[in-house]
């Protein structure tokens, strides 16, 4: 297992690229064409080809109105395709997508290293001593309420500051159950229980959110909020014009890690950020 991940939190050579693969037969991104372990790991490495650093297998979705999975369903969809995809994708950070304790157990013990819980260890009393034991990464992610429910009106007194506050009592409930800090990054939760113009705060507001100290992980790929901002009500997706922007703009606010679908093209993009970034800062330090 790749047990310290803290060479891809290094943020001054541009963020790091999360691959993202989806084995569930009910994905709004892929529509479940990769539930099968082989294509699974086929998949998983074209993106580290195209450019992953990490790459994150999730069995259960929790697109709005999600319904929960069952454990045994849940480690019947991860565990073939981990057992795949991890001898496939050597030297790679792979990431386990669940909230469930069991599912991480099995991950981690088979060479996983990060386990990404979009509940930030609330769903399951057995999470945070899995991974504190374990020496896993661990990605805490805000969600208001959960993916049954959670864009049913979602409301926040001012969202930077709401998820702020959530993340920064997430990281200390972790750190006192053992989980070196570290070993953790936080994510706003683009698209969980937030509304359009909560996720445009959000990404705008994302450098309060990196000052909690800790690698910020940012989810937009897709997401329907990316249509409705260019004009479509309805918008079940968002274009991949739209991710490449938000995760530019997400790079510049302080961002260290982007989950994301289409790997080579965010790759590409963030890549031409960081070195005018670079160059930005070398003008900086030889004035004329």
């Amino acid at each position: 297992m790749l047990g310290h991940v803290s060479v891809y939190w290094a943020h001054s050579a541009g963020p790091v690229v999360m691959g993202i693969v989806n084995v569930t037969p009910d994905s709004f991104s892929d529509g479940g064409v990769l539930a099968d372990p082989r294509r699974a790991a086929g998949h998983a490495v074209r993106l580290v080809e195209e450019g992953a650093e990490i790459v994150d297998v999730g069995g259960e979705s929790v697109r709005p109105g999600a319904q929960p999975v069952g454990v045994d369903e849940e480690l019947r969809r991860v565990i073939p395709a981990l057992e795949r995809i991890i001898p496939a994708c050597p030297g790679i950070a792979i990431s386990v997508d669940t909230t469930k304790a069991d599912v991480a157990e099995r991950a981690l013990r088979i060479g996983a290293a990060i386990v990404n819980d979009v509940s930030a260890l609330r769903a399951d009393p057995r999470m945070a001593g899995v991974i504190a034991d374990s020496g896993a990464t661990v990605c805490l992610m805000h969600m208001q309420g959960v993916p049954e429910t959670m864009q049913v009106e979602p409301r926040y007194d001012d969202v930077v500051s709401d998820v702020q506050a959530f993340l920064h009592d997430r990281i200390e409930l972790a750190v006192e159950a053992g989980i070196d800090e570290e070993r953790i990054c936080v994510d706003p939760g683009i698209g969980f229980g937030k509304t359009v113009e909560h996720n445009c705060q959000l990404v705008a507001g994302l450098g309060r959110i990196a000052d909690l100290g800790r690698p910020v992980v940012v989810g937009a790929s897709r997401k329907s909020f990316l249509g409705r901002i260019l004009g479509d009500p309805t918008a079940s997706r968002g274009p991949l014009s739209a991710a490449l922007a938000v995760a530019t703009m997400a790079y510049e606010r302080g961002a260290a890690i982007v989950r994301v679908h289409d790997v080579r093209e965010h790759v590409q993009a963030l890549r031409a950020a960081s070195s005018i970034a670079a160059a930005g800062q070398q003008v900086e330090l030889d004035p004329l």
